[in-house]
């Protein structure tokens, strides 16, 4: 049983991808100072494996703090990090407390890394290193654009922290995941995600709206040059991004890296629109919901979506999920909270 380090485990695809290791015979422990989760992830995480997972209530910025973790645990064979700020608008308010956090954590877990000899690492990117994308859909080729907010930036610099490191050392290879839109949460309802910040994403705002939280939802535009004039996006549930984890590490401890950094997009192949969106929640859950259209939004990308073809083939990744499944989960998820007096 290969014993893995998960930081930021306490956080939405960080938890569910926790259950997903243990589920598939890994040893797991977590890393999350807690200061944007909560313990009750990894209530919900014994609750769904039966696994009571040690956590390290650490800041990973704090250099000294982050040795602790590898002295006690010398025998890792590999590190999933996750342990980042991620609020786009925040970033933009407060640009250095994101280089300082997300940057400094990511350089310490690598420090030690190759310190205490972790060979494998799996680093949680994101798509928004492409920037806005010229051409659809987007392979692991696609150019990296200009990054639109310091959040952005912090994966961009990171994934380049990375190839420094393994050209550098040699012995480690690791895995770059650029996910697309993850939503959705466990089908038990013990995970899901917190809305730690005022719902910016659609999900979140669909499920407030249902449970008359707003009175109706804004779907900004509707003349864009699309199936039905609304922006489509990639979702992806968040159960099958982290399986895609499991897979990756599963992937390196078989020593199948083609390169020491590969990278791959986790998406689901295919865009929907924001009214298909809508029309699965209301097909899958039975609950109207009501909706309006509002002028379009500064900024806002007509359409993105991923390739996955690389991550099939050499990962043997396959979604499980489908729109209808990740928004009857969000929706079961969204009423487990809205009945927890524990303010879940």
């Amino acid at each position: 049983m290969a014993k893995i380090l998960v930081t930021g485990g306490c956080g939405y695809i960080g938890s569910h991808t926790i259950v997903d290791l243990i589920e598939n015979g890994y040893e797991v422990v977590c890393a999350d100072d807690l200061s944007r989760a909560s313990t009750q992830r990894l209530d919900g995480i014994e609750a769904i494996t039966g696994i009571k997972v040690q956590n390290y209530a650490i800041n990973l910025a704090n250099k000294q703090a982050t040795e602790i973790i590898f002295k006690d645990h010398p025998d890792l064979a590999g590190i999933i990090h996750f342990a980042a700020f991620m609020s786009v608008p925040e970033s933009v308010q407060l640009p250095l407390m994101y280089f300082e956090n997300n940057l400094n954590s990511l350089i310490n877990v690598l420090h030690y890394a190759q310190v205490y000899g972790v060979p494998n690492f799996v680093f949680s990117s994101s798509c928004s290193v492409y920037g806005q994308p010229e051409v659809l859909p987007v392979t692991e080729l696609t150019p990296r654009k200009e990054a639109e907010s310091p959040y952005a930036r912090t994966k961009q610099m990171g994934e380049d922290i990375i190839r420094d490191f393994a050209t550098a050392y040699p012995i480690h290879q690791a895995t770059l995941l650029r996910y697309f839109n993850p939503i959705g949460a466990h089908p038990s309802a013990q995970l899901g995600e917190y809305a730690t910040f005022k719902p910016n994403n659609l999900a979140p705002l669909i499920t407030d709206t249902a449970l008359g939280k707003r009175s109706a939802l804004m779907v900004y535009g509707n003349d864009y040059p699309t199936r039905d004039g609304t922006c489509v996006r990639d979702y992806i549930h968040v159960c099958d991004i982290a399986h895609a984890h499991t897979l990756a590490i599963k992937h390196l401890l078989a020593d199948n890296a083609i390169e020491p950094v590969e990278v791959f997009n986790l998406g689901s192949g295919e865009g929907s629109t924001v009214v298909e969106v809508i029309t699965a929640f209301e097909e899958s859950t039975g609950v109207k919901l009501p909706w309006q259209y509002a002028p379009r939004r500064p900024g806002d990308v007509v359409a993105v979506y991923a390739d996955r073809t690389k991550a099939t083939n050499m990962l043997g990744w396959q979604p499980q999920y489908s729109l209808k499944d990740m928004m009857q989960t969000a929706w079961k998820w969204a009423l487990h909270l809205s009945n927890d007096l524990g303010g879940r």
